[in-house]
């Protein structure tokens, strides 16, 4: 099992923590929503719960909780710009469909 982060999704990551000025992970998970079933979430953890389980590539950890990882086991998370829109993208292999906003997703 493994979450994996591109060098761009890695520095922005670490950007971000040191803009907050605290925060030990990038915490990713998934949660019921939108009109395919599954909507990713990332928050910026302080601490690392039990059960989390940890991944750290290119200096970056990131926690998943064990109901998430079932979705998101491979995925690799990569942020990019395009035109006047930025953000993270989810490289995920187990995603069988999408919305056509991108939004969701199902497995």
């Amino acid at each position: 099992m493994a979450i994996t982060l591109t060098e761009a999704a890695a520095d922005r990551v670490r950007h971000f923590i040191q803009q907050r000025g605290k925060g030990v992970a990038l915490r990713l998970g998934v949660r019921t929503s939108g009109c395919s079933g599954m909507a990713y979430v990332l928050e910026f953890a302080d601490q690392i719960e039990d059960g989390d389980v940890v991944f750290e590539n290119l200096g970056v950890k990131v926690v998943v909780d064990p109901k998430s990882l079932v979705y998101l086991d491979g995925t690799e998370l990569d942020y990019g710009k395009e035109g006047l829109n930025e953000g993270f993208r989810f490289n995920n292999p187990n995603v069988k469909d999408a919305c056509g906003c991108g939004e969701s997703f199902s497995v």
